[in-house]
């Protein structure tokens, strides 16, 4: 059975000042530095290497690219409207813009969170938060009510090393 492959789309200048007004209202974050490429109708890559978007797409003409750069954000719909999530490598790329919708997090809190598990905490906060202890950055939670939800791929989670 074949399976369709789905290439990169490199988003127009349009296409990426719609997503950086998103991350400017979410998070205070103004510029984002690179081209922006879309995987399918969600995952957004960063590339801030030396190809330009031309080079890319005749790349992309004679091999099968997977992806280019890093994987930065996705984008999801949440109670009907278009949201942008942050990827850990996002938060990174973008930590000395990010200003807004953060999330402080203990010491415990944050080993917990890296092993991949949601706070059951009343935040008072709702919607997507940017993680952080001290000056590192965790990617993005959601919080709800009474939680913040956990993101953290299995593959890059802490593991339990026990006491």
């Amino acid at each position: 059975m074949k399976s369709k492959f789905i290439g990169l789309k490199i988003l127009s200048i349009k296409e990426k000042k719609r997503i950086e007004e998103k991350l400017k209202a979410k998070y205070g974050i103004s510029e984002i530095p690179g081209i922006l490429l879309m995987k399918g109708k969600e995952k957004v890559f960063l590339y801030s290497g030396s190809l330009s978007p031309r080079e890319i797409k005749q790349l992309e003409e004679n091999i099968i690219i997977e992806r280019v750069g890093v994987y930065f954000a996705k984008m999801v719909i949440d109670g009907g409207e278009e949201k942008i999530r942050l990827s850990i490598e996002g938060t990174h790329i973008l930590k000395d813009q990010i200003s807004k919708n953060i999330f402080s997090l203990t010491k415990e809190q944050s080993e917990n969170w890296m092993m991949g598990q949601q706070l059951d905490i009343v935040s008072g906060k709702f919607g997507f938060l940017v993680m952080k202890y001290e000056e590192d950055f965790f990617g993005t939670g959601k919080a709800s009510k009474e939680k913040i939800g956990n993101f953290i791929p299995k593959s890059r989670r802490l593991k339990n090393r026990g006491n």
